[in-house]
């Protein structure tokens, strides 16, 4: 009977079920590990592209390149897909991998604690405990809706709702319709409300640079030519892929053409607005690329419409049903639709991690800001990685490739620990000197980049902390994650029946113990983008 009541155990427990988390459990299954749960607070896959279904919502990332490369799709309806075809293209993957036995949905993790005497997680969820020896973060960045504490809000009386929340059973047709925020969803939401709503009012706090998407239709030769000679499709993967990563050495290395980006973006609003002043309202002050810079083909165009105003000095006060912005402009609406971001920079996740010395994640982090060596595991929370973790975020390119480097370091993790562990378990911390020279490294490179000009952007936190972007090419960051350097870890193994219970430290097995960590962490900032070198490893 008391082996019923055992707590289950698991290898990997993943949470999340969008890209990162499905490719985790994907790039598992092919390491031959089984043994893993995937952690689902909602009903069904797709993370982000589950919540979201706002009028509008697609990817400003060519599909072609923001798909697995395990799992090629030719039949992309669109350059540019829609959220539907997303969130189908992950079910297919989910079941063409075998993965829907790993998932268990409709279950929300409330806690994470480590455990340093068995040297495992201990993962409290809504459906009940299980403990893990490794557990996976794969929340994404945008997976908790961020709304701004405005005064009188509460006294509102019309519908309230944040883009990631949409309330489909609400008919916007004929209505006052207000937008807070003109970032990455405002500017699909709006073209596509434009058409049906009575008045449109968009409260914009600071203009984007916007550049055209050229969206089109993928034909159905195209799809044909994909399905039957499946290298076609690899050579535009890998042409997009060179283009972006093109434009992100543009934006991290040769500021000084950032002025020809800022003028393809200025024709592209003269085009579709005529009027002087609505221009001015849109034009930014600030270098482009200081803030994500936006794809779109409508949105010029939509906010050029007679039935739409844009007021730009930002949503200040709510009285009743009249919106008042920060200079004093009045607006009456029916419903606001928030398109305030998320948290970024303070993931909700990190106050659910209880590390080694039973601080919190977001505690270790309060002083110096959200940081992890190479992206993916932090000092003090043994056997813990992120997916998309700190300063991974792009801003031209796919963060599928982001997601895919960091698989290849979880997955060699987990080699190195199957090594170590010599049937007893082990556990790898990394050492605070490792954590701290990449990062410090990591800030030097972007204090001189287009990313701290002076412009206020989800990559930086609340201090001004560029703390969410990732400096240079997916390429480069592949080439820092393409496997685990123990040097830069403490290995933690637990002793034998004699000693059950007891925790020891292991040995290093390369390098000087006491210079071993610094040297290596040295060598990884090296390797930072503007630091590339010839590994002789």
């Amino acid at each position: 009977m008391a082996a019923e009541h055992e707590q289950e155990h698991v290898r990997v427990a993943v949470i999340g079920t969008g890209f990162g988390g499905l490719g985790a459990a994907v790039r598992l299954r092919r390491a031959g590990v089984t043994d893993f749960v995937l952690l689902e607070r909602r009903g069904a896959v797709g993370g982000t592209w589950h919540d979201n279904t706002y009028p509008g919502c697609a990817c400003d990332i060519p599909s072609h390149l923001y798909s697995f490369s395990f799992a090629p799709n030719p039949e992309w309806p669109r350059s540019f897909s829609p959220q539907p075809d997303i969130r189908a293209y992950l079910e297919r993957v989910t079941d063409t991998f075998g993965l829907r036995q790993h998932i268990r949905f409709d279950t929300e993790v409330q806690q994470m604690t480590w455990d340093a005497e068995e040297l495992h997680w201990r993962v409290e969820t809504s459906r009940g405990a299980l403990t893990a020896d490794v557990v996976v973060s794969a929340t994404g960045p945008l997976s908790e809706p961020k709304l701004p504490d405005i005064p009188g809000l509460d006294s509102f009386e019309g519908k309230v709702f944040h883009s990631a929340t949409w309330d489909h059973d609400y008919d916007l047709r004929g209505k006052r319709v207000a937008v807070v925020g003109t970032g990455a969803s405002a500017i699909q939401i709006i073209p596509a409300i434009q058409p049906v709503v009575g008045e449109l009012t968009v409260f914009q706090r600071t203009p984007a640079w916007v550049v055209p998407r050229n969206d089109r239709r993928i034909t159905k030769a195209e799809r044909k030519l994909h399905a039957r000679f499946p290298a076609t499709q690899k050579l535009r993967r890998l042409a997009l892929w060179g283009v972006h990563e093109l434009e992100t050495q543009v934006f991290a290395k040769y500021p000084k053409l950032l002025p020809a980006v800022e003028k393809v973006s200025t024709l592209h609003m003269r085009r579709a607005v005529k009027d002087p002043e609505l221009r001015r309202k849109l034009t930014p002050d600030y270098r482009v690329g200081c803030k994500r810079t936006l794809v779109s083909d409508d949105y010029y165009p939509a906010l050029a419409k007679p039935n739409a105003h844009v007021i730009d000095s930002g949503l200040q006060e709510v009285r009743g049903n009249t919106l008042v912005s920060a200079d004093g402009r009045e607006a009456e609406v029916d419903a606001i639709v928030f398109c305030s971001g998320f948290h970024v920079s303070d993931m909700p996740v990190a106050d659910l991690v209880k590390g080694a010395d039973g601080e919190t994640l977001a505690e270790s982090w309060a002083e110096d800001g959200m940081n992890a060596l190479r992206g993916t595991t932090t000092t003090g929370f043994p056997n813990f990685l992120f997916v998309i973790g700190p300063n991974t975020g792009l801003g031209t390119s796919s963060m599928i490739l982001i997601i895919e480097a960091q698989l290849n370091y979880l997955i060699d993790y987990l080699r190195k620990l199957d090594t170590l562990g010599g049937g007893d378990k082990a556990a790898l911390d990394v050492r605070p000197i490792a954590q701290h020279t990449y990062n410090a490294k990591l800030r030097e490179r972007i204090s001189s980049s287009v990313w701290e000009t002076g412009c206020t952007s989800w990559y930086l936190d609340a201090q001004g902390r560029p703390v969410a972007v990732w400096p240079g090419t997916t390429a480069e960051f592949r080439k820092i994650t393409r496997e685990v350097w123990l040097e830069e870890y403490e290995v933690l193994r637990r002793a034998g029946a004699g000693r059950a219970g007891a925790r020891r430290k292991a040995p290093l097995l390369a390098g000087n113990v006491s210079r071993g960590a610094a040297t290596h962490a040295f060598h990884a900032a090296e390797d930072m983008p503007g630091h590339a070198r010839e590994d002789a490893r």
